[in-house]
């Protein structure tokens, strides 16, 4: 599926290939919550980085030692994708960065709550999981098992 993608200004667009468009993955980790999430969360999807096309310039904020790149627009501050080296085939775009109607997940999966806010009010669905940390699924996986590749 090809993601499309833009800040808030317009001085950014970029689209991506990606076989996991779903939007399933809500991070809470203290990185994301304040560089990209207004409601104590990132959504993060996942889109093949060789496919990566952008007309405009990012800028790069690199939160940790790990080799995790945030890009976002110099000019309004958007948030668009993070990328790190030790899954360089992957790019993780925010899902509030996609113009592309995205598929509705029947699940959601909050990570990293050892990070939350307190403030945040985590859902509490029969189709939500909660994990203090990462899980042990991928993002690709999660699409596999349940037939979503797209």
């Amino acid at each position: 599926m090809l993601l499309k993608g833009s800040c808030h200004c317009g001085a950014v667009r970029f689209s991506v290939q990606s076989e996991t468009p779903y939007p399933y993955l809500y991070c809470y980790c203290s990185i994301c919550r304040k560089t990209a999430g207004g409601g104590g969360y990132a959504i993060n999807i996942m889109g093949n980085a060789d496919s990566l096309k952008v007309k405009g310039r990012t800028r790069i904020y690199r939160a940790t030692r790990g080799g995790s790149q945030r890009h976002f627009c110099p000019k309004c501050g958007s948030a668009l994708w993070v990328w790190d080296r030790r899954w360089a085939e992957w790019i993780y775009p925010f899902a509030s960065a996609i113009d592309t109607p995205l598929p509705a997940p029947k699940e959601r999966q909050h990570i990293l709550l050892d990070s939350k806010a307190n403030w945040v009010a985590v859902p509490k669905g029969n189709r939500d999981k909660r994990f203090r940390e990462f899980p042990q699924e991928a993002i690709i996986d999660w699409h596999r098992k349940r037939g979503l590749l797209r």
